[in-house]
């Protein structure tokens, strides 16, 4: 007879496993955005996730594994609830397009992520890992917002102006570090949803 773990005791570990390390991402997000890197220790993520030091460690061996996959983590999901929020496009309905990449950097994911970029502008070894996360997604959002706000890239200046809207998006959520500045914003979101009209919109 077989002692060696069976199929079914295997799976309910892993399923555990994989909770522990969410809760681990998620807890790491909130303390960056909160307390900042240099109030965001291993320990106390851990203790926010309800885990053990040595149960975080097992799934991110250093600080920077654990706090470079949280903004990782939460900029897929965040990429994946932008996509969901126009399933079938939104070409149509560019404002709300606008509206909805001004909330990606005005939410606590970027907060977490400025922390962090802060932190990898005077942490060598942290710098290489920040540098290529923040280099694949902005790809990402790029392609996202390409693909909502129907642009043709290949008409001048229309690339430019994605660019410069998702700079812009930024710029916003500075401020909002600072102030909540709600209707200003919201100007700013109709002079740009205008302002892509014109330009993605003319003609070649």
């Amino acid at each position: 007879m077989s002692t060696g773990t069976s199929t079914s005791e295997r799976a309910p570990k892993q399923d555990r496993s994989r909770a522990t390390r969410q809760r681990l991402l998620e807890a790491a997000v909130a303390c960056l955005a909160e307390r900042g890197w240099a109030g965001s220790t291993v320990t106390v993520v851990a203790e926010r996730a309800g885990v053990s030091r040595g149960a975080a460690q097992h799934h991110f061996p250093t600080r920077e594994d654990l706090f470079t996959a949280a903004v990782e983590y939460v900029a897929e999901e965040r990429s994946t609830a932008l996509r969901a929020l126009f399933p079938q496009g939104a070409a149509g309905d560019r404002r709300a397009v606008v509206s909805a990449l001004v909330a990606l950097y005005t939410g606590p994911l970027f907060r977490a992520a400025l922390h962090l970029w802060v932190a990898a502008s005077n942490e060598d070894q942290l710098r290489p890992q920040v540098t290529e996360l923040e280099a694949r997604v902005g790809r990402e959002t790029h392609r996202i917002a390409v693909d909502l706000l129907g642009a043709d890239e290949t008409r001048p200046g229309a690339r430019e102006t994605v660019q410069g809207l998702l700079d812009m998006a930024r710029g916003l959520g500075l401020a909002n570090l600072l102030t909540d500045d709600r209707a200003r914003r919201e100007r700013v979101v109709q002079q740009w949803a205008a302002l892509l009209d014109e330009v993605l919109d003319s003609a070649p």
